[in-house]
């Protein structure tokens, strides 16, 4: 006798949008936000456009949930960890060493990073993005110079805005010709720079 085990109404609404979110990052990767629709990402999941609409309502909040689960944990491994000059290196290497494994979802996020600039309903939703990256950036510099780990000379503001240049930068190389960017030469060179940059010798 065979049991058939009846998926709950939580499970079916998570694989669908897991199905949905999956085409909307297809349909990105192979052409860009331009070419991304609620009809095209229904079409592409095997869903009606009615189904894509009722989770999320419109395209900008579809492209919103696409850049936060881009950006969600895009550096694993820093959870629990302190504030302070530890916890930014290990971001600087790990942000560096994701970026040379470049899949779909990635390939996504920088796509609109680079899209923000020119597409005004991205602008506002990378703005406050970016701020927020600005933010956490400063809060381990600023901590750092608390507790005498990073040179009291240091400006956590401008030297947050550097640092973010600097990931987008690579970023936007390596989406634009990954074999010329070795990023696990450039992590240690990458690294290397900031420590001695910002350590309290």
């Amino acid at each position: 006798m065979t049991t058939v085990t009846r998926r709950t109404q939580k499970q079916r609404r998570e694989e669908a949008e897991a199905a949905l979110l999956g085409a909307a990052v297809e349909l990105v990767d192979e052409q860009g936000v331009s070419a991304l629709t609620l009809a095209r990402v229904g079409e592409r999941a095997g869903y009606s456009r009615g189904l894509v609409t009722h989770y999320f309502g419109s395209k900008q909040a579809l492209v919103e949930r696409l850049a936060q689960t881009a950006q969600a944990g895009f550096v694993p491994g820093l959870d629990g960890l302190p504030p302070g000059l530890d916890r930014l290196l290990r971001l600087i290497d790990g942000y560096v060493g994701e970026l040379g494994r470049m899949g779909a979802l990635n390939r996504v996020f920088l796509t609109l990073w680079t899209e923000a600039a020119t597409t005004p309903e991205l602008t506002e939703l990378f703005r406050r993005r970016d701020k927020a990256f600005h933010d956490d950036l400063c809060e381990d510099l600023t901590a750092g110079i608390a507790d005498g780990t990073i040179r009291a000379d240091v400006n956590p503001r401008l030297t947050a805005i550097a640092l973010v240049a600097q990931l987008c930068g690579i970023g936007l190389q390596r989406l634009v010709d990954p074999a010329r960017v070795d990023t696990e030469l450039l992590r240690r060179q990458i690294t290397g720079h900031w420590t001695r940059a910002l350590a309290r010798s």
